[in-house]
């Protein structure tokens, strides 16, 4: 019969960069905590997430007795800068869709399962993190991620991705708590700029920059905008100033090559004037939380991101997608991005929407006149 130490040894093999095993027991804290913030998180049921249920292994597969976590180091080669500055990492070299990265080592992985007798399931919805945690891989920040505790250089630049199965394993010792430094000073609080961060573990979804790029209902809140800055989708602000991410951060990667070579497609002004058939061939592949239909979100996000750039050049793109784009949530950031980065050309086009537009557009511009007094900057 295969053993513990085998089944390790396999997943590393596999190129996972640890591995562990916690039990199949429920998570009947976090099924609490879930239930006392449900309307933190009953999001997520309606985007099909199903988190409650996730919390009993069980439920994702019958005969479960063990759980194996696995981590995946996603950041342990470099991505262009230009990509960084506007997405989340871990989005830029996912294979959820494309199914040619970690989708064929857990795919390597089951079969290797599968040949010892060992049914498994793959499940989206169980706490991972947590069951990380609970494994013995590692501990939690105060940012509300996992951090490795033998690999990755104890960074948070890692994805657990948990194997219920139908086998026996001597669970591993649980590691289950914050270790984040006392002399930290609660940097990722601190950083984060939309206040989503509460401490001690504890996050407002609702102003997390990530959950705003591609969940927020509607236009982003105008109190909000300015402090998304240029993230398009995703964030990583809390991990770029962790001290506990200091000594992965300081490495000299090699580049990724797969992003590399999409990266141009991912240009801001390519984005804002894509149109269906190009998301769905070259973006939605990559980072598919938003679907076609969502369109209207994408083009959002990236006016506001060129608002924050500063960078009067991308002036002329603004008043296009304006008066290219009907939606008016489309039409509305643009407004505030052309208000934001002010100058002549910027306001003589805002006075020109001022006529045709609905009263929230209107409102928009309106608001947006007010700021476009020439400025200093270049």
């Amino acid at each position: 019969m295969i053993t513990k130490e085998q089944v390790i040894a396999r997943a590393k093999e596999t190129g996972f960069a640890d591995a562990g095993f916690t039990t199949a027991e429920p998570f009947d804290d976090h099924l609490t905590l879930l239930r006392s913030r449900i309307d933190d998180y009953g999001w997520a049921e309606k985007a099909g997430l199903d988190l409650i249920n996730g919390t009993d292994p069980k439920k994702i597969l019958p005969g479960a007795k063990s759980i194996l976590v696995v981590l995946e180091c996603y950041f342990s080669q470099s991505f262009p800068t230009s990509l960084e500055s506007h997405f989340g990492r871990c989005y830029l070299d996912d294979d959820r869709v494309t199914g040619d990265g970690m989708a064929l080592k857990i795919k390597a992985l089951r079969a290797f399962l599968r040949d010892n007798g060992i049914d498994s399931k793959v499940p989206f919805n169980l706490p991972h993190r947590v069951a990380a945690a609970r494994a013995g891989l590692g501990t939690l920040g105060k940012n509300c991620l996992f951090y490795a505790g033998r690999v990755a250089r104890k960074s948070s630049w890692v994805l657990p991705v948990t194997i219920v199965i139908d086998r026996e394993f001597e669970p591993d010792i649980p590691s289950l708590k914050v270790d984040c430094p006392e002399w930290c000073r609660n940097a990722c609080i601190s950083a984060c700029p939309t206040r989503a961060l509460k401490g001690n573990g504890a996050i407002d979804p609702h102003k997390c920059i990530s959950y705003l790029t591609y969940y927020g209902e509607g236009i982003t809140p105008a109190e909000l905008r300015e402090a998304m800055g240029m993230y398009v989708y995703g964030c990583d602000r809390c991990q770029n100033v962790c001290p506990r991410n200091a000594a992965w951060l300081s490495q000299d990667l090699p580049p990724n090559q797969r992003v590399v070579m999409k990266a141009g497609n991912f240009d801001l002004r390519k984005l804002l004037r894509m149109d269906r058939d190009y998301f769905v061939a070259r973006i939605w592949p990559h980072m598919f939380y938003m679907p076609p239909d969502e369109l209207w979100r994408w083009k959002m996000n990236v006016a506001r991101a060129m608002g924050n750039s500063l960078d009067r050049s991308y002036v002329p793109d603004l008043i296009k997608a304006f008066r290219e784009n009907d939606d008016e949530r489309v039409q509305a950031m643009a407004a505030w991005a052309l208000g934001r980065l002010g100058g002549t050309e910027a306001a003589e086009a805002l006075k020109s929407f001022l006529n045709a537009a609905n009263v929230p557009v209107k409102q928009e511009i309106e608001e947006a006149l007010d700021r476009t007094a020439p400025l200093s900057y270049a």
